[in-house]
Parts: C-alpha cells; structure tokens; sequence
C-alpha cells in the first residue's frame, strides 16, 4: 500500500517547547520512530508543515535587518524561507530515519515549488497561523513594527499569513520516478514553496509571499501519486466535535459527507478535515487524522479518525484530556 504521511508542524514541535534545534531534532526522532515500521511494509511518502519554523524564520530575518540598518525589505521572504524549511527539515527527518532503516533503503528529500493562483482570496485574508506563541501586548508590538497580522490561537496571539490553495505540484514526475525506485520520498514540506506564473506570452515563474496549508497540499500528493491513503499526524489524537468543552468527543469514523470542514477552526483542524474529504471521496481511498504516536495504527484503522466512503459515523466516549 502507498501511504503519504503529512507531519503537523506542531507535532515536530509542540506547543510551548523552546524553538531550539534539540528540540526539532528530538521530536523528529520521535516521529521517525513511529513511521520507520510503517516502511517495512509498505511504500511511504512524508511531506511535513513548517508554520512553526517558518514564523521563527521570519522574525529572525526581520530582527537581523533591523539590527543591520537595512531595514524591513532586507529580510527573505516567505518563500525562501519555506525552502529553508524544506531542507532543514527534510535533513532531520532523512537522518532520523535513515538511522532506524535498513543502510541500504534509498531515501530523497525534494526542495517542491507548488504552482498558486494569484487571484486567490487567501491572499486578502490570511488564516495560516506560523511562528511562536505571543501576548497580545506583543503581538500587536510586532504589528507596529513589521506590520504583520495576528489572531488569536488559545490564550494566545500568532502570527498569520495567506494560505492559497495548491493547484500544481512541479516535482511530481521526479516524486514519482522516485517510488518507483522504493525511495523514501520527503517532498511538498511545509506545503510546498509557493510559487506563480507572471506575465504574458513568455512566462515566468516566480515565488509568493504565502504559506500553502500542508494538508491541502498533501491531499494533491495523494491523489498524483495515486496514494491508497493519506495520513496527516498531529498533536491530538483525531478530530473532536465540541472541541474545548466538557462534552469534546473524538470522532473515529465518518464519511466525507458526514464532516463539514466549515465546522472546524480554519486556522487548525479545518484544512485537515477538508483535505481528508477530498482525498476519500476517491473511490477506494482512506484518510486519518490522529496523533504522532497512533501512525501505526492509523495505517491498520485502529486510531484516529477514519475517514472514507461508507464509514460509520462514530465517536468515542474519551475527552482529549484522557488520550
């Protein structure tokens, strides 16, 4: 079976953790540890976010032009920085990996432009929530400072960004070549660069101050590989309906047409969701989304939440705080 495992960035980097590379390095060891079973028996795929790495980037960009003199235009824009990303943390996750598989399985991280559409209206209203956690006291600092956008995330404030929707992979050919060859592909990280023709009769391609919903993104993954399913692992253990109340329950199974996406945060479980639609409504395909630690068993249906055609609306009698 063809898996593609989409990795939150969240679940390489937890809520509240120092953004320090031990810590990047640690939890991806712990997600390297989860998915090197998974290999042994069947072909895998691993794109993985970046909202909280990429945010870290940014300011760290901001904070040196500032401190250089240069100013703000000095500082890479957020697409360079998503293929920083890209590669920082496809090195982590090769070598995690690489150290629990057999020396000689071929594996290959792919820096992956994701072609957007300029007229997207994500563009006029950012929703994707990247770097760390604030107060607002400092959130709205750094808005007078770099005129960023925030919302609220919890009892904190995060920075967001527009997230357009993915409509091409480039890569997708040489991704493919790749499986066929029984690599371990990393690709499509932190969504993809994001990435736009311009001009007229000779085009030209260039990127996009964005960051794509990796989930989407991983979604399209799927469907061009021609994946038999689509895992995209978290810090929570599958969606939850009254998320944040005493009566939260998981969900661990439904079909496509039981879950409304505009029923969940579009900031968070949302795009999940709706990418887990999409992708199960292909005859024949599933989709999970649960914690890091259950891929496993979401691979044999046993965590999660379950989605495909014809599945059962269930949900379970556990709250968040008890898995």
């Amino acid at each position: 079976m063809r898996c593609v495992i989409a990795l939150g960035g969240n679940a390489l980097l937890r809520r509240g953790e120092p953004m320090t590379a031990e810590a990047q390095r640690e939890n991806v060891r712990t997600a390297a540890e989860a998915i090197a079973p998974v290999t042994m028996d069947h072909e895998v795929v691993l794109s993985h976010g970046n909202g909280p790495q990429v945010g870290l980037l940014a300011l760290q960009a901001a904070a040196a032009a500032a401190d250089s003199g240069t100013g703000d235009n000095a500082a890479f824009p957020l697409d360079i920085l998503g293929a920083e990303t890209e590669g920082m943390i496809g090195y982590l996750i090769e070598q995690e990996l690489g150290n629990l598989l057999p020396e000689d399985q071929p594996m290959a991280t792919l820096l992956t432009m994701v072609e957007v559409d300029a007229a997207d209206p994500a563009f006029t209203s950012p929703t994707k929530f990247v770097g760390p956690l604030y107060s607002r006291a400092e959130a709205d600092r750094l808005r007078t400072i770099h005129g960023w956008s925030f919302r609220q995330d919890g009892e904190a404030w995060r920075r967001v960004v527009p997230s357009p929707e993915p409509r091409r992979i480039f890569e997708i050919r040489p991704i493919r070549w790749l499986l066929e060859k029984g690599a371990v592909v990393i690709c499509t990280g932190g969504g993809g660069i994001p990435t736009l023709f311009t001009g007229g009769e000779r085009r030209t391609l260039t990127g996009v101050e964005a960051v794509i919903d990796k989930d989407l993104a991983s979604a399209l993954l799927a469907r061009e590989t021609e994946a038999d399913l689509l895992i995209m692992a978290t810090d929570v253990a599958g969606v939850y309906t009254d998320w944040g109340t005493p009566d939260a329950r998981r969900i661990c199974s439904a079909s496509p047409n039981a879950l409304l996406p505009e029923d969940f945060p579009a900031g968070s479980m949302g795009p999940k969701v709706d990418a887990a639609c999409r992708f199960a409504r292909m005859p024949g395909k599933r989709a999970v989304i649960g914690a890091l630690s259950d891929i496993a068993a979401m691979v044999e249906g046993n965590a999660g939440t379950q989605v495909y055609t014809g599945a059962p609306y269930r949900t379970a009698t556990d709250s968040p705080e008890e898995e």
